[in-house]
């Protein structure tokens, strides 16, 4: 029986609890994202400008941190299942919050790296694993929607997290920035969490009997690894946000010297732009879509983005094509997410949200290094950015395969 026949409560309506969960997970990808995931290209600069360290150490502390990350997502799942979402969102905003400090009183090598894992531990808990799962206890039907929603915090913590977080570093300096941010971050976000998180209305157990015939988390797991359809959804996001993320990482230092420093930083806005436009568009329709076919043609234009990036020094058709590559930037941390709910037995969802998670955060933490390696070996960026071209390609094509034996015990 599928989950949603279970249901009965009104999810489009404005009045739903629900929504006000949208809400927290969208505060909470702000912070999460702010000081997580963009944060980082302000504590690379921040720290080889007070200790001289050198920027391959730094950078492999924010590798250190992915992969570690990474690790912990896998049991998201779990946690929230012992501990309740509300606990759960409060642990990883005081993990968070902790990181920040830590890494503004960082003096040392290793200290960096211990500051990155408290930060992995906080980016767990206010990601896009701990979003999604705690989203699919209060969604089904609108799901999509909620989730699509709620991470344009994401977009919204690169779009004026960085800034802030520069700018405070000028008037309080970095250690007292830092304090600052974390300060900020628990005194609206932990009354926030426990003004409005309740009891979850939707039991991803399922009902009594389900819930004794449900696999463990790792019986869960180990079935996804034998199964075509989670394996083509695994490995196609792993390899696009592979892509994505090194070429973002990498634009500026491309379009400075072919468009200049000012017009570079106005295509990443645009991009950024972008991303939030286009995620806000599809979640009118995307639980109505083919996402599948959604995630392929939204690779391809990445691609095709790419293509034109590479081979114009036009100001106007260089930002213009970061624009159409950021149109989906941000649906492809969602997709994800609805084409497991949609695909796989609903008291599977949250294990195996969280081990796609994991397994696109392993994969995308090498990108940056690896786009910067070709690009030192090569000579320029066409090398690497073709590459990703490649990758999008391929990853088009391999979204599209999907498994049709039931035998696994995840598909519905």
């Amino acid at each position: 029986m599928d989950a949603s026949d279970r249901s009965p409560i009104d999810e489009a309506s404005v009045r739903y609890q629900g929504w006000r969960i949208v809400v927290v997970c969208f505060l909470l990808a702000t912070f999460g994202w702010g000081l997580g995931f963009y944060g980082q290209s302000v504590y690379v600069a921040e720290l080889h400008r007070l200790h001289g360290w050198p920027t391959s150490l730094i950078s492999a502390g924010t590798t250190f941190f992915y992969l570690f990350g990474a690790a912990l997502v896998v049991f998201v799942s779990e946690a929230i299942k012992a501990f309740g979402p509300r606990n759960c969102l409060v642990a990883g905003t005081l993990a968070m919050a902790a990181a920040a400090v830590c890494i503004g009183q960082v003096r040392e090598p290793w200290q960096l790296f211990l500051a990155n894992a408290v930060l992995a531990i906080g980016w767990a808990g206010t990601s896009l694993g701990i979003i999604t799962t705690t989203l699919g206890l209060w969604f089904e039907r609108k799901r999509g929607m909620a989730i699509s929603l709620a991470l344009n915090g994401a977009s919204f913590g690169g779009i004026i997290g960085v800034p802030l977080l520069v700018a405070a570093i000028g008037y309080f300096g970095f250690p007292g920035a830092m304090t600052a941010a974390a300060v900020v971050m628990v005194g609206l976000m932990v009354p926030v969490i426990l003004l409005l998180v309740g009891r979850p209305p939707i039991d991803s157990g399922g009902t009594a009997v389900e819930a004794a015939d449900a696999p463990s988390s790792t019986q869960i797991r180990a079935r996804a690894f034998r199964d075509i359809g989670f394996l083509s959804v695994s490995s196609a996001f792993a390899l696009v946000l592979f892509a994505q993320v090194g070429f973002i990482v990498h634009l500026i230092a491309f379009l400075d010297s072919v468009i200049g420093r000012e017009r570079a930083a106005l295509a990443m806005a645009l991009l950024t732009a972008m991303a939030v436009v286009g995620r806000v568009l599809f979640s009118f329709v995307i639980d109505r879509l083919n996402q599948r076919l959604a995630s392929s043609i939204s690779f391809v234009s990445q691609a095709l983005a790419l293509i034109i990036i590479i081979n114009t020094h036009n100001d106007v058709a260089l930002i213009a094509a970061c624009a159409l590559f950021g149109f989906s930037v941000g649906n492809l941390i969602t997709l994800p997410a609805l084409i497991v709910q949609r695909e796989f037995d609903p008291r599977s969802f949250g294990v195996l949200v969280s081990l796609v998670t994991a397994i696109n955060q392993i994969t995308y933490a090498f990108g940056p290094g690896v786009v910067g390696l070709l690009r030192d070996l090569s000579g320029s960026y066409t090398l690497p950015f073709y590459g990703c071209v490649a990758i999008e390609l391929t990853a088009a094509v391999l979204i599209m395969i999907r498994g049709r034996s039931r035998h696994s015990g995840l598909v519905r």
